[in-house]
């Protein structure tokens, strides 16, 4: 199926062609075409044209209205003020796109793959072996997902990573714990181990080697030399921790499971997935003089970046003692990403207060020559969650918010919300159960995403969960009203009638509708998934209104309009599906 020209990319070819025509002293000129409360759309081009030709600006409109070929697609245009073009589109017009929309076979709406598709690397979903999952890892998974979705939309190729942390000090005393204690990550009878039991046992055991740890100095001195063993390759040793990292996942599938998001295997490369890399990395940078020795120590210096004593801070690479920190990990992963799996663009989905690290990182990766003009890297760095009275989230006793508490508590209320009005709808038992984690998991994610990932935002169920307002819930209960309507229409179909002349409130919804791709175009290239958030709400409200002013199903209509309102019905609900999808939200067919 061929992709389909927006009205607007249509209009702005249109403009700009008669502006060459009318003014071939201009060169290309750029009509600046923006939406308006005025007409459709604002052209606010001349102006600036008219200033470089020393000519009147509304002359020069003139000219160029009168250079517009004839055709549907412009209603009317009118001169106004000191040159703008006010330009109706014509009902026609706006009919006849949203039904090449609607044929599309393909499930794309029309929408066009973008053009330079390169390779994505999205960084994204980095938890911690060993550790549990807390309120603080649920921003990276749900945008770094929502982001691959829509970059694969659009044509990307993207490779998914998750830097697990499953490598450091930590696992000595792990390890060595679990030697002298071999019964401690058994599974009870053998039986497949649940997530909840995977982490309980894996916490138990980290309480315990902790406090040993702390209190034993003998202890304390053999999980040292495990370190040394583990990252010497020691094959018992290493045995050892792959059953800490086998044992996590078992813990992060459940958790990522429950998210309604699909973590694979292979995608799951740790930073224990570099340690081949790190001498070599080291290697380079010291014999390009990218990286210096200072008091033992490789780092890399930059002018910019000094401490509050006013000296330079460095990026440590290799520490005196000859351990590896966190910015030898990250110089590898950039070296693998863009040599072996040949990606144009790295995203890294990481906390904001991660900016600092990741700059000195992306800047010395440029001085390696291993990012450059061709191959570029972006933090999509995001804020704090916070609880609804503005300080970071935490539970009662003080302690950090676990992941799987929070989200069964939104399936909760989110359930019991579907239950109020299950019996209305005539819902199952299994479909208020589904619903709910659909609204309650969709509620979540949609909080997060339709704020502007750069900022802190309240995490508040009430809200969150609320059929009113910017919520997942309204746009899911907007999408399960369609689906009604189109199931009471029973034998008629939903058919695009080009003649018919629109309602205001179906040429609203109908020019909205036409925005989804370049909407998502823009989300694709500034990263910024609240923008299609802010879009299906948009999209949502159009059709509230729509909904109010014109009856889709009156006998009083004559059966072409019934057809025609049918269509934008059924368009607006493909698209709210497709949207909420690239979100990774359901919509339930009835709620």
């Amino acid at each position: 199926m061929a992709s389909v020209n927006s009205l607007a990319s249509t209009l702005q070819q249109q403009l700009a062609d008669a502006l060459t025509a009318a003014l071939p002293d201009a060169g290309t000129a750029d009509p600046l075409l923006r939406r308006s409360d005025r007409a459709d759309f604002q052209a606010n081009g001349i102006l600036a044209l008219a200033k470089k030709l020393k000519g009147n600006p509304r002359e020069l409109a003139s000219q160029v209205t009168a250079a517009i070929p004839a055709g549907d697609l412009i209603q009317e245009i009118e001169v106004s003020g000191p040159g703008f073009l006010n330009i109706t589109l014509s009902d026609r017009a706006i009919i006849e796109t949203l039904a090449a929309r609607a044929a599309d076979d393909e499930g794309r709406l029309g929408v066009p793959y973008g053009q330079n598709a390169g390779t994505t690397v999205v960084d994204y979903a980095q938890p911690n072996v060993a550790k549990e999952m807390h309120v603080g890892h649920l921003r990276s998974a749900v945008i770094g997902a929502a982001m691959v979705e829509v970059l694969e939309f659009t044509g990307e190729t993207v490779v998914r990573r998750h830097h697990i942390g499953d490598w450091g000090t930590q696992f000595g005393m792990l390890i060595q714990y679990l030697i002298e204690h071999p019964q401690e990550l058994d599974h009870r009878g053998g039986e497949e181990q649940d997530g909840e039991a995977a982490m309980s046992s894996l916490n138990r055991l980290y309480k315990a080697s902790r406090a040993l740890f702390d209190s034993d100095e003998a202890f304390k001195a053999r999980s040292r030399d495990r370190v040394v063993a583990l990252q010497a390759g020691d094959e018992e040793t290493v045995a050892l921790w792959q059953r800490f990292v086998d044992e996590s996942k078992i813990y992060f599938y459940s958790v990522f499971n429950k998210l309604d998001m699909e973590i694979r295997d292979p995608d799951i490369v740790g930073e224990s997935g570099y340690n081949d890399m790190l001498e070599e990395t080291c290697r380079i940078l010291e014999e390009t003089g990218v990286a210096v020795r200072s008091e033992g120590a490789l780092c890399v210096f930059f002018d910019d970046v000094k401490g509050p004593d006013g000296n330079p801070v460095p990026l440590i690479v290799k520490k005196t003692n000859g351990g590896y920190g966190y910015a030898a990990t990250d110089l590898s992963a950039i070296r693998d990403r863009v040599q072996n799996l040949k990606a144009s663009t790295l995203l890294y989905v990481v906390d904001a207060r991660q900016s600092l690290h990741f700059k000195m990182v992306f800047e010395t990766a440029r001085r390696a020559g291993w990012l450059n003009e061709d191959v570029k890297a972006h933090q999509l760095a995001f804020g704090t969650v916070l609880g609804k009275d503005g300080k970071p989230f935490k539970t009662r006793e003080g302690e950090t918010v676990r992941l799987v508490d929070l989200l069964d508590e939104a399936i909760e209320r989110a359930t019991a919300v579907v239950r109020e009005k299950a019996e209305k709808v005539g819902l199952t038992e299994q479909e208020i159960v589904e619903n709910g984690e659909y609204v309650g998991i969709g509620a979540v994610k949609y909080a997060d995403l339709s704020t502007s990932a750069v900022r802190d935002y309240k995490f508040d169920l009430d809200q969150m969960v609320s059929l009113n307002g910017d919520t997942s819930v309204y746009l899911q209960y907007a999408y399960a009203r369609i689906k009604s309507i189109l199931r009471k229409a029973g034998e008629i179909r939903p058919v695009a009638h080009p003649e018919l002349e629109l309602a205001p409130a179906e040429r609203a919804l109908g020019l909205h509708l036409d925005q989804f791709g370049e909407n998502l175009a823009e989300v694709a290239s500034t990263y910024e998934p609240h923008k299609l958030a802010a879009y299906l709400y948009q999209l949502a409200s159009h059709y509230t209104t729509f909904y109010d002013q014109c009856h889709v199903l009156s006998d009083d209509n004559p059966a072409e309009v019934v057809e025609n309102r049918l269509f934008l019905c059924d368009l607006t609900a493909r698209t709210l599906h497709r949207g909420m999808a690239l979100l990774g939200i359901r919509t339930p067919e009835r709620l």
